[in-house]
């Protein structure tokens, strides 16, 4: 029989994550948390484009809430001045992101033409577009580079009908120094990237990686305030970050060892899919562990209080076994 007692979590902040696990449409990234405030996105924008705006009521966030391809949104889509951003935060190498980009700024647009005639003698203008992508994964790659919708064209053209360009920005750790510089919310959270990386290796447990870095982090004065306010909710995250990340990394692993050919992409497009939401799961089962030690609560109180059902866990249990044989 279903327990009716409530778990106490003992903070507003751990609430939130109850309804942040329940309410989860799809895979958020502690990037975009951040950087989902007008300030800092400000502070980011400037800092990129060498601007010197200081107003953030001139910068109006225009992500749109239900454009969601292959299971990811774009992090953050915004207008100031005559222009449209859209910035995106990328754990891994992802060439495909050009056509991501295409797809998205083609919702953008209707939506902005909506009420517009199209069939009308005037030009419709519409703001200039600017693609971003901010990469902290572990493959080494230049502090700047560049992904081209062309370079998935099945025949090469010197000059294409159609082509989107966007700017791919390292931002790990000791990289991109004159960017860090300009934006000190960025080199924060590159910092705490890093920690969490660090102390994954030294402790093993990814879970107590997490927490041992917001610890630090608090401490030594590193996104203290977004960390404090929002820490169960970061925490979470970042195992699934995290958990994705590994999952990802294993089967390009797999990818390289087996070699395929073009008749196969389709399937190995697939598994790769399949494997990444196994890894989300896999974060899911660590969580409901993790909250069951510290809260001394029963698997059902657990599940219940994170918003899953049984035979979700069940499920997410399962899979981690058969990886960890």
């Amino acid at each position: 029989m279903k327990s009716e007692r409530k778990v106490e979590t003992g903070n507003a902040s751990s609430e939130r994550a109850v309804n942040f696990i329940a309410n989860r449409k799809y895979k958020d990234t502690v990037f975009r948390m951040i950087f989902s405030d007008k300030e800092r996105l400000l502070e980011l924008y400037n800092a990129v484009s060498g601007k010197h705006y200081d107003n953030p009521d001139d910068l109006k966030i225009v992500t749109l809430e239900n454009a969601v391809y292959m299971g990811m949104k774009n992090d953050l889509a915004f207008l100031l001045d005559t222009g449209i951003y859209l910035y995106e935060h990328q754990s891994t190498v992802n060439p495909n992101i050009p056509l991501r980009d295409l797809i998205y700024i083609a919702s953008e647009y209707n939506k902005l033409v909506e009420t517009k005639s199209l069939y009308s003698s005037a030009v419709q203008k519409i703001p200039t577009p600017n693609f971003i992508v901010f990469y902290n994964g572990e493959k080494e790659i230049d502090d700047r580079g560049e992904y081209r919708l062309s370079d998935a064209f099945e025949t090469r053209v010197e000059n294409p009908a159609l082509e989107l360009r966007v700017t791919v920005l390292n931002v790990n750790h000791g990289r991109n120094s004159e960017l860090m510089e300009q934006c000190r919310t960025l080199r924060d959270y590159a910092e705490y990237v890093a920690r969490v990386r660090r102390y994954k290796m030294e402790l093993g447990s990814l879970d107590d990686a997490v927490k041992a870095a917001v610890d630090e982090c608090i401490k030594d004065g590193i996104l203290s305030d977004f960390l404090r306010k929002n820490r169960a909710e970061v925490e979470m995250t970042s195992i699934l970050e995290y958990n994705q990340e590994e999952e990802e990394r294993k089967l390009r692993v797999a990818e390289r060892q087996v070699g395929y050919d073009e008749g196969r992409e389709a399937g190995l497009e697939e598994g790769m899919e399949r494997g990444v939401e196994e890894g989300e799961k896999i974060g899911y089962y660590n969580m409901i562990k993790s909250f069951m030690a510290r809260k001394g609560v029963t698997l059902e109180e657990a599940c219940d209080s994170m918003g899953l059902s049984l035979e979700e866990y069940r499920e997410a249990e399962r899979i981690y076994k058969e990886r960890n044989k």
